[in-house]
């Protein structure tokens, strides 16, 4: 079994930043790729950025140029920076992580932006 830990979330102003962490821990054998997915109110759970395991990465339209994704195997944690928030960022976050033929969510911390 493998439990994801997401920290980070929180209230940010319009303009401001976040750094949200995902920690894995259990049964890991090999971190293969590593996510993060947002859904915001009333909406479906969408692609915010992913990142494979020898770090290349891939974003949605709506964050490039604003959010990063990285991660330190090492650690078996996923990082991603966010910046220029506004309230359209305004979701809950959750860590997404493939190991080996399973994969895994977060509990998803929520991430309020304020105007």
């Amino acid at each position: 079994q493998v439990q994801l830990v997401e920290s980070g979330g929180g209230l940010v102003q319009a303009g401001g930043s976040l750094r949200l962490s995902c920690a894995a821990s259990g049964s890991i054998f090999r971190l293969n790729d590593m996510a993060w997915y947002r859904q915001a109110p009333g909406k479906q759970r969408g692609l915010v950025a992913v990142i494979t395991r020898g770090g290349s990465t891939n974003y949605a339209d709506s964050v490039k140029g604003r959010f990063t994704i990285s991660r330190d195997n090492a650690k078996n944690t996923m990082y991603l920076q966010m910046n220029s928030l506004s309230p359209e960022d305004t979701a809950v976050y959750y860590c997404y992580a493939q190991v080996q033929f399973n994969y895994y969510w977060g509990q998803g911390p929520q991430v309020p932006v304020s105007s």
